[in-house]
């Protein structure tokens, strides 16, 4: 099958971050089908400006054999208007992209949302081309903007909710990466019949290519990170994400060995690294983005993972990427995620519910591993198992093939 998909945050080569589609790209291309991607030219952290020397488009081919389109996207993540120009420019060029660099006959469009303007280029392409698309449903949206302000105006809101309405409708099919999503989908009015569920994954493959490699020993030395608790904490460092929540329990926690990792970058990073440099917090240690690879050598040296987001009703309905890479790396994980992501950890004992934005708890919790370091073998082993159960990304990518030749 030929596949084209729009995604304005797919990774670049080794790069940080949500590799979800970078892996299935790579598992497609194995078994034989050819994978085309639009996609933006700055990481979704935005940490970095076009990368292409401000060209318009850029065509390449990533180590996967995956052909990858980049196309331009004005504005910048510093601020909402920067956010919402950087969606609508993307939507606007990835149409161009598609037209004119993206030739082949294919026999299906899968457009990742968010944002959700992408939608507004996989319909134009989808009825140039005559060919279905598929719309993935990533984070509800408008739910979540409107929810960290990102939408405000309200026939701005309107409008939103339209698009979304629509794009449900004339989607051939609507996969949601989570169980609640689905639900969600159906209470608004969506065919029950449309909805498919292929979640974020376990990146198992990297994960024991990281450990077949790594010293433990020799990296906390190297990193001076020896006879420390270490809890690591991976991804963007935005407004969703909350990380005040980690500065504040870092404070409660000075009198112990632990030392959290921040790893990414994004937004706020400057803001927590100031507000950690502020309190004088030397048990926060700020990291920039580094690659998956790196990623998991730092999970492995790690003693515990964290899951963390603002306190909102929609925030309850998603799973988080970096959770399935703890759960890869057999770490227990401290969830300070309310809804599934609650339920996802309890139900396969790898580690414990936080209440969101409670750093007493946090702390609290944290001290009791510290005094009960067995559960974290127990926890860990606890969290693969059910990942590989469940959230195979091998198993999920090959499901996911199989809806698609059902069309």
């Amino acid at each position: 099958m030929r596949i084209l998909l729009i995604h304005q945050f797919f990774l670049e080569d080794h790069e940080g971050g949500g590799s979800r589609w970078n892996e299935i790209g790579r598992i497609w291309k194995e078994n034989d089908h050819d994978v085309t991607v639009l996609a933006g030219m700055t990481h979704y952290m935005g940490i970095a400006k076009n990368r292409h020397n401000r060209k318009f488009f850029h065509i390449s081919e990533n180590c996967n054999g995956v052909q990858v389109i980049r196309c331009f996207a004005g504005g910048n993540f510093k601020s909402i208007a920067g956010r919402i120009i950087s969606f609508f420019s993307f939507a606007l060029t990835a149409i161009l992209g598609g037209l004119f660099y993206a030739k082949e006959n294919y026999d299906v469009i899968i457009v990742s949302s968010p944002p959700l303007f992408v939608g507004i280029s996989g319909l134009f392409l989808s009825l140039w081309k005559n060919i279905p698309f598929i719309f993935e449903v990533r984070d509800l949206w408008p739910e979540s903007a409107i929810d960290l302000g990102i939408l405000k105006n309200k026939n701005l809101i309107r409008l939103t909710f339209w698009f979304e309405s629509y794009l449900y409708k004339k989607a051939k099919l609507i996969n949601v990466l989570t169980p609640a999503f689905g639900e969600s989908l159906i209470k608004k009015g969506v065919d029950p019949k449309k909805i498919i569920y292929i979640p974020n994954a376990a990146d198992f493959p990297n994960a024991e290519k990281a450990l077949s490699t790594f010293d433990h020993a020799q990296f906390r030395q190297q990193h001076q990170l020896q006879d420390k608790f270490i809890i690591t904490y991976v991804g963007a460092h935005g407004i969703a994400n909350h990380l005040i929540q980690i500065l504040d329990t870092a404070d409660l926690l000075t009198d112990t060995n632990v030392i959290f990792l921040l790893i990414g970058d994004g937004a706020q990073k400057q803001y927590l690294i100031k507000e950690a440099e502020k309190r004088n917090l030397r048990n926060v240690r700020f990291i920039d983005s580094v690659s998956k690879f790196e990623v998991f050598n730092y999970i492995h040296a790690s003693d515990m993972g964290t899951s963390v987001l603002k306190k909102t009703n929609t925030f309850k309905t998603i799973y988080s990427n970096k959770t399935f890479d703890y759960f890869s790396c057999k770490k227990p994980v401290l969830m300070a995620i309310d809804g599934i992501s609650r339920k996802l950890v309890e139900e396969a004992n790898a580690g414990v519910f936080i209440e969101p934005e409670n750093p007493a708890d946090f702390a609290r919790k944290i001290r009791f591993y510290i005094d009960n370091p067995l559960l974290l073998t127990d926890q860990g082993e606890n969290g693969y198992r059910y990942a590989k159960n469940h959230f195979d990304r091998e198993v999920l990518a090959i499901r996911y093939l199989n809806y698609i030749r059902d069309l």
